[in-house]
């Protein structure tokens, strides 16, 4: 009887001994394969730095297909894992807009979450022989000291399947839920410095607005001005929208000086430039910028060519008459590439297809110490012209033959990374002025060039004189990832190890064989449903068994 009371007494100090342990020591083990409850490292540093409370509203949720199910349940576990990490700092609440049961409220509550930018699905399904159709808001709203933050769960590539697609927007949860919590949170101090060097354009202002905001959301954006005496300072990297003026030796050595010490640098840069295009046709005309011994020493080269791609965006055009009114249809436009054809890099993981015109290609050269990463390619189906070349809208009208367009794909994109050495090593003499700064080669760094300077470049609404979303297409309706790539792009340069690295997360889609699941589905049921109690029982027995034995020998 004592050993029995023993035992128990022991039992309960161990218990109490793990609870009180527990308070001081907190820990989670996760034993997932992809390990899709782990936190990044920033996304962990971003949440236990927080100094007030911030609160996120889901509003998906309600009955829902199990796909979106499968979503709600990946936002439900990332918010928990960001408030075990956050404590008391971080709340979350679900709700369903579809359950309010007043319609007015309801109709208030939808038109603020669109004007907030968490914007509704229409879901059509089969139930019971009828097409039902369902409202949905895969969104969220984040906020943070009287500020908000609109997160759209529903991302991915529109090209993949519907299960793909939700499959990629679970593996971006964490991603989008910190982009916005860091957005919301950034202090005037720790906030990077992104330079616009324009003074090469000559593309208006309101024409890289869209951009331009969505960039002063979480950097710091100044205009850098390489006609002023001095290095570039203070800027982590800067962006080279569009150029189409040449740029002075001055201007290059200023860059390349900026980048060998360190600095990131995103360049929108084309081979070719089209001023104008009308019905019987202009030329694209050769463009040069002063930058290609730079960027062959960085180990990439843009052409003097224009793509012509099947994959492509449509533009109205005049196919005839219908009685006594032109009858103007959509027709294929080869001269604006749509791109969805991306590299292995956090950047363009998951990203939807870009907007592009009139866009040349690149190609890679050998470059010691820099290591190349893909990043936009075109369809296979492309035909490359040299330039100058006839652009004509004409051309739309006429059916293409598959077989002429055998360019393959071709790069667009591409990531430089590494230590730079410099075009001027060897070139700049003691006595010049220059030489007191100098350095042939420094600090790793990282650039991006891009092949299009229309990749960031949005329409302008001239009748309400408002500009577009950047990467909105006006007469399909239909928004590019344009935004989210140079947003992504810029996210990387300035800090690769940041909240940007989430989008690596990769989780791997395991289906059920639907053949098996339906021979085998009657057994299987019955495992589940009798295992668990024939277990319980297996146990019993064997505990009442050892009892018996034990006490009948006494």
């Amino acid at each position: 009887m004592k050993s029995e009371i023993s035992r128990f007494a022991i039992v309960i100090v161990a218990l109490l001994a793990v609870n009180v342990l527990s308070s001081f020591l907190f820990f989670r083990i996760d034993l997932t394969e992809e390990k899709r409850y782990t936190l990044s490292g920033a996304t962990r540093n971003l949440l236990s730095d927080l100094d007030d409370n911030v609160h996120v509203n889901v509003y998906l949720t309600g009955d829902l297909p199990p796909g979106f199910r499968r979503l709600e349940n990946a936002v439900r576990e990332t918010l928990a894992e960001f408030q075990a990490q956050a404590g008391r700092h971080l709340t979350y609440r679900f709700i369903d807009p579809t359950a309010i049961v007043s319609e007015k409220e309801k109709a208030q509550l939808i038109e603020k979450l669109a004007e907030r930018g968490v914007t509704p699905t229409n879901l059509f399904a089969n139930e019971g022989g009828k097409r039902t159709e369902k409202l949905i808001f895969p969104g969220a709203i984040v906020s943070y000291q009287g500020k908000e933050s609109a997160v759209q769960l529903l991302k991915g590539n529109k090209a993949a399947s519907p299960e793909e697609q939700l499959n990629q927007s679970y593996e971006g949860v964490e991603f989008q839920l910190g982009s916005a919590i860091r957005r919301l949170t950034q202090t005037e101090g720790n906030r990077r410095k992104i330079g616009l060097i324009s003074g090469n354009t000559s593309v208006p202002p309101s024409r890289f607005s869209d951009l331009l905001a969505s960039i002063q959301e979480n950097y710091d954006l100044y205009f850098v001005d390489l006609s002023k005496p001095g290095p570039i300072q203070g800027i982590d990297a800067i962006l080279v929208p569009k150029p189409e003026q040449p740029f002075s030796e001055d201007d290059k050595f200023k860059i390349d000086q900026f980048v060998v010490n360190g600095g990131r640098a995103l360049f929108f840069v084309e081979g070719q430039r089209v001023d104008s295009v009308g019905a019987e046709g202009t030329f694209a005309q050769p463009l040069s910028l002063n930058l290609d011994d730079l960027f062959f020493r960085w180990g990439v080269r843009v052409n003097q060519d224009i793509i012509k791609d099947l994959s492509c965006a449509a533009i109205p055009l005049n196919v005839g008459n219908m009685g006594d009114k032109p009858n103007i249809q959509l027709v294929p436009w080869r001269f604006y590439p749509i791109l969805n054809n991306f590299g292995a890099s956090p950047i363009v993981r998951n990203l939807d297809a870009l907007y592009s015109r009139f866009v040349s290609t690149l190609d890679t050269v050998r470059a010691a110490g820099i290591r190349k990463t893909p990043l936009l390619m075109t369809s296979p189906y492309t035909k490359i012209l040299k330039v100058p070349a006839v652009v004509a809208y004409n051309e739309a009208r006429q059916q293409p033959d598959p077989a002429t367009y055998d360019g393959g794909v071709r790069l667009v994109g591409c990531l430089l990374e590494g230590r730079f050495r410099s075009i001027y090593a060897g070139r700049i003499l003691p006595g010049d002025p220059r030489a007191a700064t100098f350095k042939a080669e420094g600090e790793p760094s990282r650039v991006i060039v891009c092949s299009d300077g229309d990749l960031i470049v949005n329409d302008v609404n001239y009748r309400q004189n408002v500009p577009y979303p950047l990467g909105y297409d006006r007469f399909t309706r239909n928004t590019f990832a344009n935004k989210d790539f140079a947003l992504n792009a810029i996210d990387y340069l300035v800090d690769p190890e940041g909240v940007i690295a989430a989008r690596a997360r990769q989780v791997t889609i395991r289906p059920l064989d639907r053949i098996r699941l339906n021979n085998e589905r009657l057994q299987w049921q019955l495992l589940n449903l009798l295992g668990p109690v024939a277990l319980v029982g297996l146990v019993g027995l064997v505990w009442q068994t050892v009892r018996r034995r034990r006490y009948s020998r006494g």
